[in-house]
């Protein structure tokens, strides 16, 4: 028995280390000399942005993100591609964007283990551990981007607030949006929990709880962004314009709407369209969880963020690894977890197919497929959301143990 416990025991980090390295291998056989012959990024879908990035943004000749060359991610994230960049440059003789892509995928590597140590804090069961040690979305994310930071430090303000350590909670979901966008979505949902959740508390007390809150998430926020910001603001400002003026991609309701002839938009309109959209459904993602959630807000992170993703003008592949951590965390069945993940997967190669095609090769995959892909992976993340919100949330979330 003591064997069989060890060997339990070894088996999801040995299996995590073959999802890590199929991920890497997905990446990095198609690279030649540091670039992509032809268009076979995109027919096998190999396509990552560290390639790109490599010599777009100067990295090669070691320039300084923000400082020396524009960025379009937060800080955090630019941090990261610094760091690795420098190692690149440090473990190779002649270093390419092989050994760069190398080292985000170790990177993203280390983050995929420290999100299953996290998840076994949490008390997770063994079948939605064995979900992320052989995730699929690992496969086809681990060497992408960098989004694995922010996703990280969400999970890690999830475990906070299971613990009702909501100030620090929002300190991390601060430092999360410090790398993406996508985890302030949990702030408000922190700060209403403390002004609300307690209802037997004094007032002041609350009140006093919402304000160190959010002098917490300010802090953490403005402490990796201020100096930045202070020093090279053009350069730091980049993504944040950025994301203002993007039309969108190819597997967003809205360019799938406009491709199809159903309802054709401009930037303007879908940045309005989107924003709409989200608040309208948010609102009552809260107001429907507000019954049973009140003192748990947190709780509606999950749905919100599958709302958000739904509704934005932007909703490329990477995404999917945002929210299947948030889905293995949250959601009471599995099975519509795996239809998301069939839908994840379709959506991918078909966009990048549609790229082939554009390029010239094959595969092929035109708009059609496209929003076919985007309909099935929709409709999981619709079903989720409704199980998220209709079921009581899975007991490892409801129930901090003491020594957790």
């Amino acid at each position: 028995m003591f064997a069989s416990r060890n060997l339990a025991r070894f088996a999801l980090p040995a299996a995590l280390a073959l999802t890590c390295l199929l991920g890497w291998a997905f990446k990095a056989h198609c690279l030649n000399h540091g670039g992509w012959p032809g268009a076979v990024q995109y027919s096998s879908g190999c396509y990552s942005d560290a390639v790109p990035f490599w010599t777009a943004r100067h990295l090669d000749q070691g320039a300084i993100p923000y400082f020396q060359t524009p960025m379009e991610y937060p800080v955090l994230t630019g941090a990261a591609i610094w760091v690795e960049a420098m190692l690149a440059h440090a473990t190779g003789i002649h270093p390419t964007a092989w050994n760069f892509l190398l080292w985000v995928s170790i990177g993203n590597a280390l983050l995929a283990f420290a999100l299953l140590w996290m998840f076994r804090r949490m008390g997770m069961p063994q079948r939605r551990l064995w979900c992320w040690a052989a995730a699929p979305p690992l496969i086809l994310y681990l060497g992408h981007n960098w989004d694995l930071i922010a996703v990280t430090l969400a999970v890690g303000a999830m475990l906070l607030a299971r613990r009702d350590r909501i100030v620090g909670a929002a300190a991390l979901a601060a430092l999360g949006t410090a790398a993406k966008l996508f985890p302030v979505l949990l702030l408000p949902l922190l700060g209403l929990q403390a002004l609300f959740g307690d209802p037997d508390a004094r007032f002041a007390r609350r009140v006093g709880k919402a304000a160190l809150l959010s002098a917490a998430a300010i802090g953490a926020w403005a402490l990796v962004n201020l100096p930045v910001a202070l020093l090279a603001f053009e350069n730091w400002s980049e993504f944040y314009r950025f994301s203002g003026v993007r039309a969108g991609t190819s597997a967003s309701i809205w360019e799938i709407l406009h491709v199809q002839g159903v309802w054709r938009s401009g930037i303007a309109a879908r940045n309005l369209a989107s924003a709409t959209a989200f608040l309208a459904g948010a609102i009552a993602i809260l107001a429907i969880g507000w019954r049973t959630r009140r003192t748990r807000l947190w709780l509606v992170f999950p749905p919100v963020l599958c709302w958000f993703l739904l509704t934005n003008k932007v909703y490329s592949p990477q995404f999917d690894l945002w929210i299947y951590p948030m889905l293995l965390i949250a959601a009471p069945r599995l099975w519509p977890v795996a239809l998301f993940v069939l839908g994840d997967i379709a959506a991918y190669f078909t966009e990048f197919w549609s790229f082939a095609r554009m390029a010239g090769a094959w595969p092929a995959a035109m708009p059609v497929h496209i929003a076919w892909a985007a309909a099935l992976r929709g409709a999981a993340m619709l079903w989720l959301i409704a199980d998220m919100l209709r079921f009581p949330p899975p007991i490892w979330l409801t129930k901090a143990e003491a020594g957790d």
